[in-house]
């Protein structure tokens, strides 16, 4: 199964230095490896842009822009925005607060049958009430 993977994991892996990952973001950032070894990791624009947002450095920018060229950009479509509305207002209408790229990250995963790994305990609030997979870490 591909997993769409959320700006708070390729952020670990991306723009933090080893160094700094506690032994928890460690693990993470090795299933993200082991994820892209497998042919396994997917993108969406959004988590492009949301990952090369903020970055002063023009150098460091170019770097992270190349790097992440690797991964294509899964196409999002009209249905998967009316999607993710749709499971916005139902993550709402059970008290959750939630954001517009959380939801959309949500809908295409959803649409796509495949799991989202995050950092983002949020996640496992939407997965109470939206038929959302979490990808665990494995080890």
């Amino acid at each position: 199964m591909n997993v769409l993977v959320d700006t708070s994991v390729w952020s670990l892996a991306l723009r933090r230095t080893p160094r700094d990952l506690s032994a928890t973001e460690r693990a993470v950032v090795a299933e993200l490896a082991e994820l892209i070894n497998e042919g396994r990791a997917r993108i969406i624009g959004l988590v492009r842009q949301e990952l090369l947002s903020g970055i002063r450095n023009p150098g460091q920018f170019a770097k992270l822009q190349e790097v992440l060229r690797s991964f294509p950009d899964e196409p999002v479509t009209t249905s998967d925005y009316e999607a993710a509305a749709a499971a916005g207002n139902q993550c709402r209408s059970r008290g959750l607060a939630v954001s517009v790229s959380d939801m959309l990250i949500c809908a295409v995963a959803q649409a796509r049958g495949w799991a989202i790994f995050s950092t983002d305990p949020d996640y496992r609030r939407y997965a109470s009430c939206l038929s959302i997979k979490l990808h665990p870490t494995r080890k």
